[in-house]
């Protein structure tokens, strides 16, 4: 088998969105899925860069399946995760960033669906019907990109907020999940990214 460092940007990407869907969905993407992941024109565009997978070593391939793709490894779960606790997240107003470690904790990976890269305290109500509360310690998987209706830690002019993103026909709203609040509209021209997805949460006496 190559190594990760021989992959193309692109390839170690879906590599990581196969990973992703078997995680998230258990099953795996297919060709379509993968197309239209990456804004490839056709599932032959896809086709190309899973067969260099492949043969690369990394993924196995079951022909004329609509989704025969099987990691080379099965995904393996560590028996405890250490993560690190970098500051806050507002679940409200949005907060500026506070990203230093404060400490590291040794949980238990069934806490979480997905393997967090870090932990953020809440502070605020705005997610109390998605059952996130005030003081709780939210698991994070650090990516840019999200999913319609995904809760997300998304960083907006600058200042830091979890809530569940909505794509609309120009760009994107932020929605509290608390009838008290009131969406986040993100017009153009403001400073904008995702930093994460909500992976699951820790509640501490």
């Amino acid at each position: 088998m190559y190594s990760m460092d021989t992959l193309s940007p692109k390839r170690r990407a879906i590599l990581g969105f196969i990973r992703e869907r078997i995680t998230d969905q258990g099953q795996p993407p297919s060709l379509a899925d993968i197309a239209e992941r990456f804004g490839f024109a056709s599932r032959s565009v896809a086709r190309k860069h899973i067969t260099a997978l492949s043969q690369a070593g990394f993924i196995d391939v079951t022909p004329n399946q609509a989704r025969g793709i099987r990691l080379a490894e099965p995904l393996r779960r560590p028996e405890i995760l250490e993560i690190p606790v970098l500051g806050q997240v507002a679940a409200g107003a949005p907060i500026g960033p506070d990203l230093d470690i404060h400490e590291q904790l040794l949980l238990d990976p069934s806490l979480f669906r997905r393997t967090p890269d870090y932990l953020l305290k809440v502070r605020g109500d705005s997610m109390i019907d998605d059952g996130i509360f005030d003081g709780d310690l939210v698991g994070i998987r650090q990516q840019g990109e999200a999913r319609d209706g995904q809760i997300v830690v998304a960083r907006l002019d600058g200042e830091v907020t979890i809530k569940r993103l909505q794509r609309t026909r120009d760009g994107y709203r932020l929605l509290p999940r608390n009838p008290a609040y009131a969406p986040i509209d993100v017009s153009p021209g403001r400073e904008f990214f995702i930093e994460g997805v909500f992976c699951g949460l820790l509640r501490r006496d």
